[in-house]
Order: C-alpha cells, then sequence, then structure tokens
C-alpha cells in the first residue's frame, strides 16, 4: 500500500488519521470541501481534491490512482437526520466496485454494538443513519473494516484494544483511533470484521 484516499480528513480524527498516514510515508489524497477546513500543513503534503462524497463524480476523483481508502465522515455534531452519510458510502462502494479496489476503513459509533434502549435519545437519529452505512458496508463484497469507536477522546496516543463484534471500552484518544484507521487498511484479521476499539484497560 502506497497511495490511500481519506474522505473526511479535515475533522478532528481526520487530521490524526492523514497525519498518521504521511508518517508511515504513504502518499494521500484527500477529499475537501471547503478550503478553510483543510489544515495549513495539509495542503503541501497531500494531493486535495474539492468535491463532496454525496457527489459520485467527486468520489471517482479521489479515488482514482489509490490502494486504499479510509472513510472518517462526519456531522460536524448535528445530530438531526440526515442521509448524507450513507449516501456517500453507497457512492464509494459503487466508485470502488468501478475502480477495481478492495480495501476500505470506515468509522461508525460504538452505539450499534448497543442496545438501542441504552443508545442516548439524543443520538438516535444518527444512529440509524450509522446503521444503514454499517448495512451498506457488510453488504458489499469487498474487504471493508467497519471501526465503531466510543467517545473520542482528545488526549495523546496510549495502547489501545480492537475487538471484533464487541466494544472494548468508553473511549479512545483520537490519535490511536487515527492510527487504526490506516494501519487495518494493511491487517487482513480485520477485514469484513465489525471492530470495537478502546483505551487498553492497562493504560485507562
Amino acid at each position: 500500500m502506497q497511495r490511500i484516499a481519506i474522505i473526511g480528513g479535515t475533522g478532528m480524527t481526520g487530521e490524526c488519521a492523514v497525519d498518521h498516514a504521511l508518517q508511515k510515508g504513504l502518499s494521500v489524497k484527500l477529499l475537501y470541501r471547503s478550503e478553510k477546513t483543510v489544515p495549513e500543513r495539509f495542503k503541501s503534503k497531500v494531493e486535495l481534491v474539492k468535491g463532496d462524497v454525496t457527489n459520485y463524480e467527486d468520489v471517482q476523483r479521489v479515488i482514482e490512482g489509490v490502494d486504499a481508502v479510509a472513510v472518517i465522515l462526519g456531522t460536524r455534531n448535528k445530530l438531526e437526520a440526515t442521509t448524507e452519510l450513507s449516501r456517500g458510502t453507497e457512492n464509494l462502494i459503487k466508485a470502488m466496485k468501478e475502480a477495481k479496489l478492495t480495501k476500505f476503513s470506515i468509522v461508525m459509533s460504538s452505539f450499534l454494538l448497543r442496545p438501542l434502549n441504552e443508545v442516548p435519545t439524543v443520538f438516535h437519529r444518527l444512529n440509524e443513519e450509522h446503521q444503514r452505512m454499517l448495512d451498506l458496508t457488510k453488504a458489499c463484497d469487498l474487504d471493508w473494516i467497519a471501526i465503531l469507536p466510543p467517545h473520542i477522546a482528545d488526549e495523546p496516543a496510549t495502547a489501545y484494544t480492537v475487538l471484533h463484534d464487541e466494544a472494548p471500552g468508553r473511549l479512545v484518544s483520537k490519535y490511536d483511533l487515527g492510527k487504526f484507521i490506516i494501519d487495518s487498511l494493511e491487517q487482513p484479521e480485520h477485514y469484513r470484521k465489525v471492530c470495537g476499539i478502546g483505551k487498553s484497560p492497562k493504560s485507562a
């Protein structure tokens, strides 16, 4: 893996994923909507592709010539009903199949690992959209890694734990999450798995 596309690389976690990819020596293509959200340090280091994940042609452009894709779509703290994330997921899967790409990691939420009655009501609509993303991801015959983090903390990297189909904790550092989003693309043990991630108990 030498060249990756990152969709959603300008949010808190996305920036950490871009930084980790660059530290690994990877070439990065970044889909962005507005230049004001692109960190200054990225401008000379990544290939910027202006566009929107809900526009199929933009998705085609950002994945052209890459080996794998990382998807960190967020709502910038908006919690109302949306289908932007699932439409973006649908576009990505279709474009990847067309481009004969197979590997992508995609971030949702650990609320999907809990019964609905344990999910705070305020998150229900976003949770429904994450469920649509997960359903689309699981139905595709690509090498996907579905990453379901708990609360993402703005704190230093620590040791972290990854479990399939369960949540190992209630907290993960944004740096550890960014690292796993990229590293998992080369870890076949996580392909076609729903991955819970959390701060390791010994470092909690």
